[in-house]
């Protein structure tokens, strides 16, 4: 019997303010529903000042350490698009934070939004080398598009972690994968921008194409059929895609577009990513945690994932929930993140997104404005100051 490795802990977090798009609305005129419809989003997720992709990923790692301790865990892959050092992996700060031993590697991963199923999957193979050992897969970003710019009302802030191990408690990753790699440019940031560019149109075109050629691959590495999956977890860039994708790849597999079926698929999965935005990196397992915390019973079921990452990298693959794993999820605490998030209004969120510590080297502190765990303190001598409550 081949061994099974999976995701074994799943917790997430996300920043401490909220705007609700009905502020975004009211400033701008859009009628609400081109939010609320149009795109599927009620409101985003804001980092405090003291915040960013290192705090948020300790707050979301810190639990999954507290429940099984770090005796087992040999590696940290740290999947990012919002990279805070050019050099230095981000994972290396929440080694510190979250006290991990020294006998551990840390790597930093990119490819947009793709990159947390990348380092899943790397981790799959660490553990299957050696199964005494646990990897942790962090996927933590701040989604930010320039003020007044259409992708303005998608932005959103969250980092998930997952602890990946032999025998898994939640989710059995099965193989095969299917792959689909495009050069296009749809979205991307170069070094010189703190903010992404998009071409929506292009990126809506790219996403689907990745649908088909991905799903294509997975179809002739001899993967499941269609009607098998009790569920199917999507790459949110906003929530009504996920709806656009599935419908796409029934269309292409020749299936009726039942909107019924549609929401019974794929419903669940956007409760979270619907109230935080987008996650970049952790969207999709965002989408499988909401999940999991919202249906009544998956046990044995198989759950589809299709990860895209502009630029673009596509996998789609599969996963079967274990038994008994409702005992393990973390409903409560997901909730807690979300609901302890303090609306800011329109001209609040407008001073955080323009908010940057200052790149002359000096000592610069930043304003305390989060309650989380851990915070982003300042700068110092170039040096990003970490601190942990």
């Amino acid at each position: 019997m081949s061994l099974s490795v999976g995701i074994h802990d799943l917790s997430f977090a996300t920043g401490e303010f909220v705007l609700p798009h009905t502020a975004l609305a009211e400033y701008n005129g859009t009628e609400i529903g081109k939010y609320h419809l149009g795109i599927g989003q009620e409101s985003m997720s804001v980092p405090a000042a003291d915040e960013d992709i290192v705090t948020m990923a300790a707050a979301a790692a810190a639990p999954i350490v507290a429940r099984h301790g770090t005796d087992k865990i040999r590696t940290v892959v740290f999947a990012t698009e919002s990279s805070i050092d050019q050099a230095k992996a981000a994972g290396i700060y929440v080694h510190s934070l979250i006290g991990l031993p020294s006998a551990t590697r840390v790597v930093e991963l990119k490819q947009a939004c793709y990159g947390a199923t990348a380092a899943l999957q790397f981790a799959i193979g660490l553990v299957r080398r050696d199964p005494a050992q646990q990897v942790l897969v962090i996927a933590s970003d701040v989604s930010k598009y320039d003020l007044d710019s259409p992708g303005e009302a998608t932005q959103g802030a969250a980092a998930v972690a997952m602890l990946v191990s032999a025998d898994p408690a939640l989710v059995r990753i099965e193989d095969p994968s299917g792959l689909f790699t495009a050069d296009v440019m749809d979205f991307w940031r170069p070094n010189y921008r703190d903010t992404a560019l998009v071409d929506g149109h292009e990126s809506i075109g790219a996403y689907l194409q990745a649908v088909e050629g991905s799903w294509k691959d997975y179809t002739e590495q001899g993967g499941r059929s269609l009607e098998e999956f009790a569920a199917f977890c999507y790459h949110q860039p906003f929530t009504k895609m996920a709806y656009k994708a599935h419908r796409h790849l029934l269309n292409y597999c020749g299936h009726d577009t039942d909107q019924h079926d549609i929401d019974r698929a794929i419903g669940h999965t956007t409760a979270y990513n619907r109230v935080i935005g987008n996650s970049y990196t952790a969207s999709v397992y965002l989408g499988l945690a909401a999940l999991l915390d919202r249906s009544e019973d998956l046990t044995g079921r198989p759950v589809a994932f299709l990860s895209y990452g502009s630029g673009s990298v596509a996998e789609f693959f599969a996963g079967t929930v274990v038994a008994g794993y409702k005992d393990h999820l973390r409903t409560e605490a997901n909730r807690e993140a979300i609901d302890r998030r303090k609306p800011v209004d329109y001209a609040g969120y407008r001073e955080l997104h323009e908010h940057k510590l200052p790149a002359d080297g000096g000592d610069h502190a930043n304003p305390e404005q989060t309650t989380g765990p851990f915070r982003l303190a300042g700068i110092s001598g170039h040096k990003r100051i970490y601190t942990k409550r």
